[in-house]
């Protein structure tokens, strides 16, 4: 099992480490608490695990309907918009007040994950190939591969997290305000690219 283990790590990092709107949540949740990429993390979990389960016992021509990925589409491009909207006007006084932002990581975690339609694509494809090689492995097989997704996502986005925590204060209030910025930009870039990708699978 070694071997596949191997690529599943590899194919997990590979995914997690794409910058997209759960990587955006994270860094600017993590000027409050260094847990913020566990908090993250774990509401990717509430999201991920249910749906390699569905994948795994067949359920997966559910989420191929055209019916639900346009819907998915808007629903999340419409939430995501409005995650980065709420970061953008919430970034003077998260720089400078040591605010918060209007939403917590869990949150957050849960809601980049449900609602992004790319993350549902990649569960369909690469993620399915990597349910695939686990199947002979029966149940066992499956919670390892779980569990060793999950650890890929823990690790790099606490990683993240801790390295903003320990370090922002080292910046400028230029450079963190424009980070913020950037990360809410970022944010309503992908909801305006899921509402669209969404609008193409019906015209």
């Amino acid at each position: 099992m070694l071997p596949i283990l191997l690529s599943a790590v590899v194919i997990s990092l590979s995914g997690v480490m794409m910058p997209g709107p759960m990587f955006a949540i994270t860094l600017a949740k993590s000027y409050r608490t260094p847990w913020a990429g566990l908090q993250i993390a774990t509401g990717h979990a509430v999201i991920e695990v249910p749906l390699i389960l569905l994948i795994y016992f067949g359920l997966a021509r559910f989420f191929e309907s055209s019916t639900v990925q346009f819907l998915l589409s808007l629903l999340g491009g419409v939430m995501i918009i409005w995650l980065g909207v709420a970061m953008f006007r919430a970034r003077g006084e998260v720089v400078q007040e040591g605010k918060d932002l209007p939403y917590n990581a869990l949150v957050a975690g849960i809601l980049t994950s449900g609602l992004n339609p790319f993350f549902l694509l990649w569960w369909l494809t690469i993620g399915s190939m990597l349910i695939m090689k686990f199947l002979n492995f029966g149940t066992m097989g499956l919670s390892v591969l779980i569990l060793v997704h999950w650890l890929c996502d823990l690790v790099w986005l606490s990683f993240v997290s801790i390295m903003v925590y320990k370090t922002h204060s080292l910046w400028g209030r230029k450079l963190r305000e424009g980070i913020f910025i950037t990360c809410s930009l970022l944010l309503v870039g992908f909801g305006f690219w899921f509402l669209i990708s969404g609008i193409q699978l019906v015209v």
